[in-house]
């Protein structure tokens, strides 16, 4: 049986611009009950996010066209998504880079390389705190 707290099914969108992080992240939440959608850049997460609904969205930081800060501004300045919680990841760990990401509307930046438990427990995190 499962907890309410797994948040089974909810759909999460990953942006991110290299094919091994896309995948690396989509076993990791798909193995742990989500629906995963990916894109490879923020311009293809913009345009898949009205159909795939979010329930959160897990964004690369530094990516070729679109940066991870400007899609999370955007997403952030849409009234359909501005309270989707966004994880930032960032591939330095400092506090430049979260307190940038926090102000483009960020929920949390989490550094990688990623354990598999600390992203799942920022998701469930992120998740919960919109549930109430």
């Amino acid at each position: 049986m499962t907890s309410p707290q797994t948040f089974d099914g909810a759909t999460i969108l990953v942006i991110d611009d290299s094919a091994t992080m896309r995948s690396c992240l989509a076993a990791y939440l798909g193995e742990a009950g989500y629906r995963v959608v990916l894109a490879e850049d923020g311009f293809d997460a913009l345009a898949k996010i009205g159909d795939c609904q979010p329930a959160l969205i897990v964004c690369d930081i530094v990516m070729p066209r679109l940066d991870g800060y400007r899609t999370c501004a955007l997403v952030r300045a849409s009234a359909g998504f501005h309270a989707t919680p966004v994880l930032m990841l960032s591939s330095r760990e400092g506090l430049f880079e979260r307190a940038r990401g926090s102000m483009a509307g960020a929920s949390a930046c989490l550094a990688k390389p990623l354990a598999r438990e600390a992203l799942l427990a920022a998701v469930r995190q992120q998740l919960a705190a919109v549930a109430h």
